[in-house]
């Protein structure tokens, strides 16, 4: 039995890898589940999993999970906080680790895993985003196993050669790696009524079911952005291998072009369920619950290149990698500051790049190789900086 951890296990990630875990209760046993806040929901899943740890991030919501868990699954021990996420990753017991919280506070247990060895299927992408470098020289040392969940860079990680080495993609042949992108929901919207956009709207992803915060990033191609500084360090791929085109139908996740002008692609229906099962099972495979791809039903493919006035965010991540440092740390924070000011109704939409482009110049700095504490303090730094530039939109 393959033993697994969920970081984030009431999220919509977590919530599809029990999915797939439930398919086969012959291979899979659940050691660990997280949560945020969500009592109600991991009491659902620790009756039902009995693992042998559940962690909260704060002590009062893990109090009120214990109280709950001593009649359905009192084997289970609570933790809560940095310390019992910690502990939920690098579980002895646990081979695999789903790292699916959201934002930077997924950093540190993401980084636990990879320290313990463990196969991390990597669903935060801010991982990478803030610690690329100091993360993947963790994964060398420690001998971890980095499979990707998010659905394009699966799909690269599936489109890659047998003979792949992660310290120099042309000598496997790779030209380009192209992430598809669907769009979002304004993608055809009169660019002059953004500014009037709702949460709800941004929300109403026309293809994938995600988070709110996830969702609007969709809908800005800010979550573009984050995955090609997340390409950028995963495959170790120069910013100019990497290129971004919108696919509406979101059928085709990713492409990677070769030199001999071969391009494969990866194709599925839109569910994460077929990631998920892909990195649990490489390099077998095994069903997802996932609806077979009819062609003939979708019946065309389109693609396009994404306009940069519309989505500025992209163009301010391959800004930061360009920078350097600690920008793609101050991008992510800037960004997840300005996401939940919109979500709040607080902010509008088209003022997400603004708080961003202002943090870049403010704070960018051309430290090679930050330490895990001078990123921490830079993300802090440039929370702060963002939420002093979000005032001129308050009342």
């Amino acid at each position: 039995m393959i033993g697994i951890s969920i970081l984030g296990a009431t999220g919509s990630i977590g919530r599809s890898t029990l999915d797939v875990i439930a398919r086969h209760p012959d291979k899979y046993t659940v050691i660990a589940l997280t949560a945020h806040t969500d009592v109600t929901g991991l009491t659902q899943q620790c009756q039902r999993y009995q693992p042998r740890l559940a962690v909260m991030a704060d002590a009062a919501s893990a109090e009120q999970l214990a109280l709950k868990l001593k009649q359905c699954a009192p084997d289970t021990e609570v933790l809560s906080g940095a310390a019992g996420l910690a502990a939920a990753a690098a579980h002895p017991a646990a081979d695999q680790v789903m790292a699916a919280i959201v934002g930077a506070v997924g950093l540190a247990p993401t980084l636990a895993a990879v320290q313990a060895g463990k196969r991390v299927l990597l669903a935060n992408k801010e991982a990478l985003v803030m610690a690329g470098d100091l993360f993947m020289t963790a994964v060398q040392k420690h001998q971890a196993q980095i499979i990707p969940i998010d659905s394009e860079h699966n799909a690269i990680f599936q489109c890659l050669p047998a003979t792949y080495n992660a310290a120099e993609l042309t000598a496997c042949g790779v030209e380009r790696i192209l992430l598809t992108a669907s769009g979002g929901p304004f993608l055809n919207r009169a660019f002059d009524t953004l500014v009037e956009a709702t949460p709800e709207e941004a929300c109403a992803h026309p293809k994938w079911k995600m988070g709110r915060k996830i969702s609007v990033d969709s809908a800005s191609l800010m979550n573009k952005g984050l995955e090609v500084i997340e390409a950028h360090y995963l495959f170790q791929a120069d910013p100019q291998q990497i290129e971004v085109v919108v696919h509406p139908q979101s059928i085709v996740h990713s492409l990677v072009a070769y030199q001999d002008g071969s391009v494969l692609a990866q194709l599925g229906n839109p569910d994460m369920r077929t990631p998920i099962a892909h990195a649990m099972a490489w390099p077998e495979r095994h069903t997802s619950g996932v609806a077979p791809l009819d062609l003939t039903d979708i019946a065309r493919l389109d693609f396009q290149t994404p306009d940069q006035q519309r989505f500025p965010c992209l163009g301010l991540a391959y800004t930061a990698i360009a920078a350097g440092g600690t920008a793609p740390a101050i991008l992510n924070a800037a960004n997840e500051v300005a996401v939940a000011h919109f979500l709040q109704g607080r902010l509008p939409f088209t003022a997400i790049p603004q708080v961003i482009e202002a943090s870049l110049t403010a704070l960018a700095g051309s430290e090679p190789t930050p330490t895990l504490t001078e990123l921490f303090a830079i993300d802090q730094q440039a929370r702060h900086h963002a939420e002093q530039v979000i005032t001129q939109w308050l009342p």
